[in-house]
């Protein structure tokens, strides 16, 4: 169910919007411009709120970016899910799931770039709470990809000598390397005939 905040608006009159398009908002402008390079009316022209709305249903700057980190971690893991889950085969969904990343750092789409990416690099050292958040993303998907491998241990589709878990780390680190790479602007094909190479070697 969509949570609808009433927020104060001018001479009085109550405003009605919708949290999670809020932050869906909030979360593109920091995904385009990072934590430190997002102003505040960056954030109140892109939400269409005013400062004191904004503030009272999010708290400050830095809350509402976590909200927005929050938010865009769980729909990556949502999708992992889906592009994992939905072949028949183990190594099918891997494939998917990997076709997936080739998509999302090629061309116009890689130059953005992955918010989670851009905020390791930008805060990590720094800020506990959006570093425990990254860490716990990074153990969740490398889990999600070991449990693709063990499956496709147990259907024998994996090749001789593979230890999931292994594989798991090392495609965890590839497509994180992917979204650095696909900031330079690569073509897809560039990016398919790596993952390609990867999982022709993986697969039996």
């Amino acid at each position: 169910m969509k949570q609808i905040v009433a927020a104060q608006a001018p001479r009085g009159r109550p405003r009605q919007f919708e949290y999670g398009e809020v932050v869906e908002r909030a979360m593109d402008v920091f995904w385009s411009n990072g934590y430190n390079g997002t102003s505040l009316p960056a954030l109140l022209d892109a939400t269409k709120l005013s400062r004191g709305s904004l503030y009272g249903a999010f708290g400050d700057k830095h809350d509402l970016f976590l909200l927005a980190l929050d938010r865009y971690i769980a729909d990556s893991l949502a999708r992992v899910d889906v592009e994992l889950g939905g072949q028949e085969g183990a190594m099918a969904g891997l494939r998917v799931f990997l076709s997936g990343y080739v998509d999302r750092t090629s061309g116009v789409a890689g130059k953005r770039g992955c918010l989670v990416v851009a905020t390791t690099m930008e805060l990590v050292a720094q800020d506990v709470q959006v570093a425990q958040r990254i860490r716990r993303f990074f153990k969740a998907m490398e889990q999600k990809i070991g449990a693709a491998f063990e499956r496709a241990q147990s259907l024998d589709e994996l090749a001789e000598g593979v230890d999931p878990a292994t594989a798991a780390r090392i495609v965890l680190c590839m497509v994180e390397g992917l979204r650095v790479v696909g900031k330079t602007g690569v073509e897809r094909a560039m990016q398919q005939s790596t993952v390609d190479a990867l999982l022709d070697r993986l697969t039996k």
